[in-house]
Formats: C-alpha cells, sequence, structure tokens
C-alpha cells in the first residue's frame, strides 16, 4: 500500500477512460475509490476482507469523502449490469486460472454492454515477484464476450517489504519501487 493511487490508475482518469458508475474490485484500503469518489465519480469499493473495507472506511472518513465501500467477493457479482467502468488494480493477476475465468465471466455479469474494465497487473517480464501475468494470459482472458482494445507495458507503484525483494532490488525495506505491469483495457460486448 503505497498511500495514494497508482500513477496509471490516476492518468486513465485524466485521460478520460472513466466514465458512469464505476466498480473498484478488490480495492484494499481503498485508494482508488476515494480518489475517484473525490473527483465526483459513483463509485463502490469492494474487497473480501472485511479488515480491509474497515480500514477503507476509515480512510475515507480521515479525509472527509463520502466513499462507499462493501465487502464482497468479486467472483460472485451477481447478474445485474450495474456498472460501466472497473477499475482493477493490482486483482486479476492473484487469480489462479480457474478463478481468472471466473473473474473475467463475474465481470461481464456486473458490467453495461460497452463498459470499460481497466487492469493493471503486474508483468512477467520483471523481477520475479509473484504473482505474475503475462499478456497472452490477460488477452485470453478477455475473449468471449469482450473486446480487447488496448494491452501496453505500464508500471505498479508498490512498496518494498522484506529482506529477499529488497535484495534482489537493492532497495531497502520500505522504499517505493515501481515494477513492470500490464495497464489492458477491455469493452464488454
Amino acid at each position: 500500500m503505497i498511500g495514494e493511487p497508482q500513477p496509471a490508475i490516476v492518468a486513465l482518469e485524466r485521460s478520460g477512460w472513466i466514465r458512469g458508475r464505476v466498480l473498484d474490485p478488490g480495492c484494499g484500503i481503498g485508494e482508488h475509490t476515494i480518489h475517484l469518489t473525490r473527483l465526483g465519480y459513483d463509485v463502490c469499493g469492494i474487497d473480501s476482507s472485511e479488515h480491509a473495507i474497515g480500514q477503507a472506511r476509515a480512510n475515507a472518513a480521515e479525509r472527509n469523502v463520502a466513499a462507499r465501500f462493501e465487502v464482497a467477493d468479486a467472483l460472485q457479482l451477481g447478474n445485474d449490469p450495474t456498472y460501466d467502468t472497473v477499475v482493477d488494480s493490482a486483482l486479476f493477476h492473484i487469480f489462479d486460472p480457474a478463478d481468472r475465468g471466473r473473474y473475467v465471466r463475474s465481470l461481464h455479469r456486473a458490467c453495461h454492454p460497452d463498459a470499460l474494465v481497466h487492469v493493471l497487473a503486474l508483468s512477467d517480464t520483471g523481477p520475479e515477484f509473484r504473482p505474475q501475468v503475462s499478456n497472452t494470459v490477460i488477452r485470453e482472458a478477455f475473449g468471449d464476450g469482450w473486446a480487447l482494445e488496448d494491452l501496453r507495458p505500464s508500471r505498479y507503484r508498490g512498496v518494498i517489504v522484506g529482506g529477499t525483494h529488497a535484495a534482489a532490488l537493492g532497495r531497502p525495506a520500505g522504499a517505493l519501487v515501481d515494477l513492470p505491469a500490464w495497464l489492458a483495457r477491455a469493452r464488454r460486448n
């Protein structure tokens, strides 16, 4: 947790790629939900961790932002198309292949036709930090029911938390690091 939204997500919003009702799945402590709510978007941040949602609500209250958070399972979003934009920052890449398929189908059910799903996922082109995915994994996941409009190299900002990562990057624990990532945009058919 870097204490602010991912620069890639901030750039997406500034470029006009976020619209309508927004879902922030795997929102963690809520940085993207808070940021987008502050900018006037109708956002719902979800996470399966009650602890994370509690922290997200506290962070929003501390910043005087009326952000909305719910404990929910991103693999079971329901059958009511609700969202126009999904901002996935570091959730897609944590799923194994079977759950990745369930997740993408769940997003499809939760999104209106023509909705945009943005995925920022750690890339397999970087140092051996897990989990990572290849661009092929993203392409295959967003096949049926989606049009993959963009898939490009990006960066994911993180904090070095332990000795192994610190040694691998030659940076001390607690330092910020930008890791190779993929940024994908898929449109729901």
